[in-house]
């Protein structure tokens, strides 16, 4: 028993610094094509300055221009394969549970619950095609803007690590 807490007491920390990764891909696109990419200026939809602002910016394109090249991508200012364009969203999420009310069980009680999500979207475009050829929605949830300014470079670093995407 004892070693079973000690075993979530250890894990916990990674549960709660966990984020959820998706990735949609064009399972047309032939991804070893592409060789090159640009940054584009992204856009972040935070009242929170802690978020809004130039540093945050600077911070998440520096980050998508390291994981890119550490994939074998190579930045360059002019006729890229890819434009990079990203979205960083915080926004005030309102959630009820429906609970039964009281001891004798009739009717229920909804309870809300309001936490902050951090959505971090980072889109592949074919600069050829002019078409989305690879997205990646990187999630997580906190409750405050400052944790999730925390937490950008794993969001960033376990979107990239899935690029290029496995054949299906």
């Amino acid at each position: 028993m004892r070693s079973a807490f000690c075993f979530l007491v250890l894990c916990l920390p990674l549960i709660a610094s966990a984020q959820r990764i998706n990735i949609e891909f064009d399972e047309t696109a032939h991804f070893s094509d592409y060789k090159t990419f640009k940054v584009l200026k992204g856009q972040i939809h935070s009242r929170h300055p802690s978020l809004n602002n130039e540093l945050t910016y600077k911070k998440i394109e520096g980050m998508i221009r390291r994981h890119l090249v550490e994939r074998g991508l190579t930045e360059v200012p002019n006729n890229p394969d890819l434009n990079v364009v990203y979205n960083l969203g915080a926004a005030n999420k309102r959630e009820l549970d429906v609970y039964p009310a009281g001891w004798r069980g009739y009717g229920t009680r909804t309870v809300a619950h309001v936490y902050t999500e951090g959505t971090l979207v980072i889109n592949l475009r074919d600069t050829r095609k002019h078409e989305l050829v690879w997205r990646s929605i990187a999630v997580e949830d906190k409750n405050d803007p400052i944790k999730i300014q925390e937490h950008l470079d794993d969001m960033v670093r376990k979107s990239v690590d899935k690029y290029p995407p496995k054949a299906k």
